[in-house]
């Protein structure tokens, strides 16, 4: 009697791997469908352009941030002062990228009327943006060079990034430039803004990260880096390059934000460092370099902006919403866990 090898056929194990390889890999879709099927439940009218358009509006700036917590988890290190950024860039905007340096509320009354060119032009926002990539970029040396634990770097850099804001903006106000409030109310046909949005950034990234070399070099960083660095790439220069990549997509995610919410506050993004880390895991991206998913970032963040519009839904009180998303993400996290030990057992 043939066996299942002999006849070129799938072996119970075979197909059993192939089974948890394919349920690992739809589980955030498949948590996403659950999450979006109860809203609906819960608010038939969200089944609308327009409802759709509100559940997932604030889902693209949470997506970029664990877009920039993802690049991080790529080189097996986690960044804790991504939020603290991000309130930094709604800050900047918000200022310095209206009137420029003429914008800053601490110098209101200062600066005479009318204030000279060069205090005025949105130059200097842009300028202060690019450097708070560059001290991204810096951050990844640093940590290289010095083998520091990125947590400690980043938490106390989280207290820089909050300071800065606050000196920026010191109580909320200023305004969205036009050009960024009428990029996130874009109005496109058939499918709403946001959800549009959210497909492009998961598939630009995914083609930067998993299709080409250099993301295929900064995935091995974190996964094998002796090997990187005996293919002749310099590990420190990959760490700059992973980092800067997470200070670019958090200063999108704070310049979306702000075009959400048209003004600035220094705190409105505290929460963006716990989020970008659930999504970037609810994702299917894990603690081991390399190990990262684009697609499954994004649809962790949509999931996590889902399930606090369905928490809302049940009338939950705000202060247990943050404890019922742990448990969302504990959830799906026990059922990866049970996927992988199977994959384990059989291999």
């Amino acid at each position: 009697m043939s066996t299942a090898s002999d006849t070129g056929g799938v072996s119970g194990g075979d197909s059993t791997l192939t089974l948890a390889r394919v349920l690992r890999a739809i589980l955030p879709a498949f948590s996403l469908a659950v999450i979006l099927i109860a809203v609906f439940y819960l608010q038939p009218r969200a089944m609308s352009p327009i409802g759709l358009k509100l559940l997932f509006n604030l889902a693209v700036p949470i997506a970029l941030a664990t877009i920039a917590q993802m690049f991080v988890l790529c080189v097996n290190d986690l960044d804790l002062s991504i939020g603290a950024y991000v309130g930094f860039v709604v800050a900047v905007g918000a200022t310095l990228l209206n009137d420029g340096i003429a914008g800053l509320p601490a110098l209101a009354g200062v600066i005479p009327d009318p204030a000279p060119w060069i205090l005025t032009t949105p130059l200097a926002g842009v300028v202060v943006l690019a450097l708070g990539i560059g001290v991204y970029a810096l951050l990844g040396a640093l940590i290289h060079v010095r083998n520091l634990p990125s947590i400690v770097v980043t938490l106390g850099m989280s207290f820089v990034w909050a300071g800065l804001a606050v000196l920026v903006l010191p109580t909320p106000g200023g305004k969205a430039p036009e050009w960024i409030r009428a990029t996130m109310t874009f109005q496109t046909p058939i499918v709403p803004f946001p959800i549009v949005a959210l497909v492009i950034i998961a598939i630009v990234v995914h083609v930067l990260l998993m299709r080409t070399a250099y993301g295929a070099v900064i995935r091995g960083a974190g996964g094998n880096p002796r090997s990187v660095a005996r293919a002749g790439w310099s590990l420190l220069k990959v760490k700059m390059a992973a980092f800067a990549f997470a200070g670019f997509f958090g200063m999108l995610a704070g310049l979306a934000l702000l075009g959400l919410t048209t003004a600035g506050d220094a705190n409105i993004a505290v929460r963006y460092t716990l989020l970008s880390i659930a999504g970037a895991i609810l994702g299917g991206s894990e603690f081991v370099g390399g190990r990262v998913s684009p697609i499954g970032a994004v649809i962790g963040a949509a999931t996590l902006t889902l399930a606090n519009s369905f928490l809302t839904f049940l009338r939950l009180n705000p202060d247990f919403q943050i404890g019922a998303q742990g448990a969302i993400l504990i959830i799906v996290l026990a059922l990866r866990v049970l996927i992988n030990r199977t994959e384990a057992r059989r291999q």
